[in-house]
């Protein structure tokens, strides 16, 4: 899988790097509906201002059953994780709480202000997550494409942090293109662009969220070696807040190489997404 630029210190390199923090309106993907193309923008005020119209083409389907409301336990006070021995990761600037397995099972949670980012051919970031977590890192290595984004299979099989921050669009529009985004910038980019299937947001009420989910199905176009994986999947929860700023929680995983989380793992961890009530 493709990994991601980290930065410690996320509030000195967005000032180091002239990042405008006000939110900012992308387009990323197109998605293909009713023989129509609809641009998605997304709202994100962690991103920088770069624009890349020619990104590829994202079509509709029916969403991932994997990415429908999931019947979680109720969530737990404070800090404690739903799952016996799970790791429990906070997002207050995104208000979002999550919980990933444990370090035994090969998962590390990041420093809340950790920023991971993809960025454009002039090195500004076009996504950014912070509060996440890898699994498997530093695993299968390869010599990644020198224009792939994030260094495509030097990197860990998965990665969940949360984004957004910005007012513009709604939440199912959003739900769609953190999904779709995502899976375009970790697994290939403008330079090899994946073939991408975003599914429409469905509704996600859960953990104190009434949001929206959805769904991207990956294809990577650009395999230099066996451990850049053929296929990803990307799930995404939407959810808005009263000062009326929408919010994302993004996982993205590598599909069909060994130690690839399955469709009930993943299920597993969105199944503990909660907001943090603040």
């Amino acid at each position: 899988m493709s990994q991601p630029k980290i930065f410690k210190n996320h509030a000195q390199h967005l000032q180091s790097t002239s990042m405008p923090s006000r939110r900012m309106k992308k387009t990323l993907i197109a998605a293909v509906g009713i023989g129509m193309a609809v641009a998605l923008s997304g709202c994100n005020e962690d991103t920088g201002s770069g624009t890349d119209k020619d990104t590829g083409a994202a079509e509709s389907k029916a969403p991932s059953e994997g990415a429908s409301q999931s019947s979680a336990p109720a969530s737990p006070s404070g800090d404690r994780p739903l799952f016996t021995g799970w790791q429990t990761q906070t997002s207050q600037k995104h208000h979002f709480q999550y919980d990933v397995p444990t370090e035994a099972d090969k998962w590390k949670v990041l420093d809340e202000d950790t920023a991971l980012s993809y960025t454009d051919k002039n090195g500004q970031p076009i996504v950014v997550m912070t509060a996440a977590g890898n699994y498997r890192e530093g695993g299968c290595s390869s010599s990644p494409n020198p224009k792939a984004f994030g260094e495509a299979g030097k990197g860990q099989l998965a990665t969940v942090g949360t984004t957004g921050g910005g007012k513009d669009g709604t939440l199912q529009e959003n739900a769609r293109n953190w999904a779709g985004n995502w899976g375009f910038a970790a697994y290939g980019g403008a330079d090899h662009k994946p073939k991408i299937k975003v599914s429409q947001a469905k509704p996600w009420k859960q953990g104190g969220i009434e949001g929206y989910t959805a769904t991207a199905q990956v294809t990577v176009t650009n395999r230099p070696s066996s451990c850049v994986p053929p296929k990803a999947v990307v799930h995404s929860v939407a959810q808005k807040l009263p000062d009326g700023t929408m919010h994302g929680w993004v996982i993205y995983a590598d599909q069909g190489v060994p130690k690839a989380l399955t469709d009930a793992q993943l299920k597993k961890i969105m199944s503990t997404v909660r907001s943090t009530g603040s």
